[in-house]
C-alpha cells in the first residue's frame, strides 16, 4: 500500500459505509414523515380554501422541507449502497451548501436585525389581511398572541390592515382587535369584544384591557431570554448536518484511495488490513487532504 493513501486505518470501509447508510436512512424516513404531514395539511387547506398567499401556509413549508430532506437523503442512501462517487459528492456538497446557507442566514439575520424585524412585520401584516379567511394563519396568530401576551405585528394598531377591523368598516369589529389580544385574567370568562374600538384609543388607555406590545418584539425578547434553549435547538439542527458532511467526506476519500490503490476496491477494503502506522500518522490520516 502506498504512502499516499489518505484514509484512517481505524475508520474501516464497512464502518463508514454502514454509518453513512444509517445516517441517510434516518433522515430519509424523517423527510418522508414531514412530507406526508405537509401533504395532508395542504389537502385539508385546499379543502377549506384557506390562505391565498400559499407561501404563508405552514403546509407549504413542511412540503418543501420534506421534499428537500427526502431527495437529499435518498441520494445519500443510494450513493452509499452503490459506492457511486458522483452521487456521494452530490450528497456531500448539498449537505455542505445547506449548512453554509443556514449559518450565513442566521448570522445575516443577527447582523441586520432591524431589516429582519421589518421583513417579519411586513409578512405578518400580509397574513393579518386574510386573518379570518386563513385558518392556518388565524390559529397561529391566536396562539402567539395568547402565549406571548401581544397583539398584532409591530403593535396592536396593525390590525387596521384587516378589512373587518379597519375603522372604515361597518359592524362591531370595526376599529377593534381580535379577542386573543384581550388581557384576560386567569379563570375569567373572556370578553370577545374587549377590543371594541381599541384602534381609536391611545396605548395608555388600553393597558389592562388588551396587550399593547407587538408580537414580533415579544417573540424576539422571549428568544433572547431563553437563549440556552435556542442554542440547544440550533446545535440539534446543525450538528447532525456537520456530522453527515464529515462522514460523507471520509467515505469518499476511503473509496477514492481504494480505487487508486487496488482498482477493485470493495474486496480489498473489506479483507485487507491497513499497514501499521504511528499514532500521530494515523490521527492525521483520518481526515481527507485538500488537493
Amino acid at each position: 500500500m502506498s504512502d499516499s493513501v489518505r484514509y484512517c486505518a481505524k475508520c474501516s470501509y464497512v464502518f463508514l459505509k454502514f454509518t453513512l447508510v444509517a445516517y441517510a436512512t434516518v433522515f430519509w424516513l424523517i423527510g418522508s414523515f414531514i412530507l406526508a404531514i405537509g401533504i395532508y395539511a395542504e389537502v385539508e387547506r385546499q379543502r377549506y380554501k384557506t390562505l391565498e398567499g400559499v407561501f404563508l401556509a405552514p403546509a407549504i413549508i413542511l412540503i418543501i422541507l420534506g421534499v428537500v430532506m427526502f431527495i437529499v437523503s435518498f441520494i445519500g442512501v443510494l450513493a452509499a449502497l452503490r459506492d457511486n462517487l458522483t452521487l456521494l459528492k452530490v450528497f456531500l456538497y448539498t449537505l455542505a451548501i445547506c449548512l453554509i446557507l443556514e449559518l450565513t442566514g442566521g448570522i445575516a439575520a443577527l447582523l441586520f436585525r432591524n431589516r429582519t424585524m421589518n421583513l417579519l412585520n411586513k409578512n405578518v401584516r400580509k397574513g393579518m389581511v386574510n386573518y379570518y379567511d386563513d385558518l392556518d394563519f388565524k390559529n397561529l396568530m391566536d396562539f402567539v398572541q395568547m402565549q406571548f401576551k401581544c397583539c398584532g405585528g409591530m403593535e396592536y394598531s396593525d390590525w387596521a390592515v384587516n378589512m373587518y377591523h379597519n375603522c372604515s368598516s361597518p359592524g362591531p369589529l370595526a376599529c377593534g382587535v381580535p379577542y386573543t389580544c384581550c388581557d384576560s385574567k386567569l379563570n375569567e370568562v373572556t370578553n370577545t369584544l374587549c377590543g371594541y374600538k381599541a384602534l381609536e384609543k391611545q396605548r395608555l388607555e388600553l393597558i389592562g384591557t388588551i396587550y399593547v406590545r407587538g408580537c414580533t418584539d415579544a417573540v424576539f425578547l422571549w428568544l433572547m431570554d431563553n437563549y440556552k434553549i435556542m442554542a440547544g435547538l440550533l446545535l440539534g439542527i446543525l450538528l447532525p448536518q456537520f456530522f453527515g458532511v464529515i462522514v460523507a467526506w471520509l467515505y469518499i476519500t476511503r473509496v477514492e484511495d481504494a480505487i487508486e490503490e487496488y482498482g477493485n476496491y470493495q474486496d480489498s477494503l473489506i479483507n485487507t488490513e491497513a499497514k501499521k502506522q504511528g499514532k500521530l500518522v494515523k490521527c492525521c490520516k483520518c481526515m481527507p487532504l485538500f488537493d
